[in-house]
């Protein structure tokens, strides 16, 4: 059976007394038997506020032990975990909060307010720092029977960050939450000693189920500050001797803009860093590689496949640098320039979005992810781009990933995102939005040249534009298509 509780239940028992969760921000290791017990007395609380196995429950909050604990034990007892994003627009916010049916919503002290705007139902403010949940209150200590869900019972809700239209509800089932875990500790051979560094937010389905239920599912702990902290990221690292960290492109551009390695510190605990959420420019890749000496793992997931899709392999050696890696649990292939992809871990549908579940599940299961791609002789895959970013210039197809990959070799890049513009001969034309790195300068011109040298004059962006920084959604990823409207 691939149910949370199951998982919980048997860890719990078998190492009551193992560290799952260490929160630096208070210094408190929590165990396992503490989030068994903490999430018992949260079903017990649901239960008699009159919520049955199910009901929606939502959380609106930062990181932290009882972000995590309500997350984890709200699908415990067969409840439907509903994070909501914190840099949702008031619009999104409002949609989510009316479109999931949530019954009641934890919140924290900062961000209740602004949920309090956009929605008239309970919200229950609560300290993400507390050791218990419900300090000062009375939670019946009934020892009635905990409900056990069953593998197709629903247990996630989360809604995908769309560049355009109203987000989507992807639900997702005990079976699809713990396969996408189970496959993270298959493709990264984790145990119980493996303990992860990761600070990515709790409303992201990469936070919740890499981060968070992974470590749990395979028995071991994780380090969860609040938030991400260039200053703290090495100090943690070490510090807890953790043995991996998990991280999107933009930390890892943070990193390597902000800090450098102190030959002091020892990492030797350290077996690899996974990177996910948004394609890692080899380029990119390599930079870290070299300066820090400690190794990625490009990785690839989705929101609707409970996060894990592909992974380079384990070995180093048989890594290729600008490949999200092979299928990992579940099948891929690609039809028509896009990948498609079937296992235990694709979503059962868009909640209430009959419509646009026949556009993303065919009759066979196979979802359309919407990436487009390739896979070469040796079965690894590679990513272009997405369908709807597709550049098509005089009936050409151009993927912007390979513009993107070209201006990353530039000395002076920091970020780069190239969009199709309309254009009176070709249809369209290229754009390349550019972030230099702190300190250094490129001209427009200097940056054509550059670009015809590696791309050729057709594929060579007709305007660069320069900015601070570039839209991003919650998981790091550049939203190319809001590059129109700066």
């Amino acid at each position: 059976m691939r149910t949370v509780s199951r998982f919980l239940d048997r860890w719990a028992g078998e190492q009551p007394g193992a560290t799952y969760l260490i929160a630096p921000e208070t210094e408190r290791r929590f165990t396992y038997g503490d989030l068994r017990s903490e999430s018992r007395n949260l079903c017990r609380y649901l239960r008699a506020e009159g919520l049955r196995p199910g009901d929606k429950v939502g959380f609106y909050c930062t990181n932290g032990w009882q972000a995590a604990v309500i997350f984890l034990g709200t699908m415990y007892g067969g409840f439907v975990s509903v994070p909501l994003n914190l840099l949702a627009q008031t619009s999104q916010l409002e949609y989510a909060t009316a479109h999931s049916d949530v019954k009641l919503v934890f919140a924290d002290p900062e961000n209740a307010p602004r949920l309090a705007k956009v929605w008239a139902g309970r919200i229950i403010v609560i300290d993400v720092d507390a050791p218990s949940l419900f300090i000062g209150q009375e939670v019946s200590s009934k020892k009635e029977q905990m409900h056990s869900p069953s593998e197709e019972d629903p247990a996630l809700l989360m809604y995908t960050s769309g560049t355009t239209g109203k987000p989507k509800g992807c639900l997702l089932t005990q079976k699809n939450v713990v396969s996408g875990a189970l496959f993270v500790q298959q493709a990264h051979a984790l145990t119980p000693e493996d303990r992860m560094l990761s600070s990515l937010p709790l409303y992201h389905i990469n936070g919740q189920i890499v981060a968070t239920l992974g470590p749990m599912v395979q028995g071991g702990s994780v380090v969860a500050p609040h938030r991400f902290s260039v200053s703290q990221f090495w100090e943690l690292l070490e510090k807890h001797r953790c043995t991996w960290f998990n991280v999107v492109p933009t930390i890892i551009v943070y990193l390597l803009s902000s800090t450098k390695r102190d030959s002091r510190q020892d990492f030797s605990a350290v077996r690899f860093g996974r990177s996910a959420s948004a394609p890692l420019p080899p380029e990119l890749h390599r930079e870290f590689e070299r300066k820090f000496g400690l190794s990625i793992i490009e990785t690839m997931g989705m929101t609707e496949t409970c996060a894990p899709i592909f992974s380079n392999p384990l070995e180093k050696s048989e890594r290729k640098y600008g490949s999200v890696g092979k299928p990992v649990g579940s099948l891929a292939k690609v039809k028509d320039g896009e990948i498609l992809v079937k296992g235990d871990n694709v979503m059962r549908e868009y909640y209430k979005n009959p419509e646009e579940t026949r556009k993303a599940l065919d009759p066979e299961g196979w979802l359309h992810t919407g990436d487009l791609g390739y896979c070469d002789p040796d079965g690894y895959y590679f990513v272009t781009g997405r369908l709807k970013e597709l550049i098509i210039k005089g009936g050409e197809n151009i993927a912007p990933r390979e513009i993107d990959d070209a201006l990353y070799k530039h000395p002076a890049v920091l970020e780069a995102a190239a969009v199709g513009i309309p254009d009176p001969n070709y249809g369209q034309e290229i754009m390349a939005a550019i972030v230099l790195k702190p300190g250094a300068s490129a001209t427009e011109e200097e940056l054509r040249r550059f670009c015809e040298g590696e791309l050729g004059p057709y594929k060579t962006p007709k305007q660069f534009r320069f900015f601070r920084e570039l839209p991003k959604g919650p998981s790091g990823k550049v939203q190319r298509l809001k590059l129109h409207d700066l």
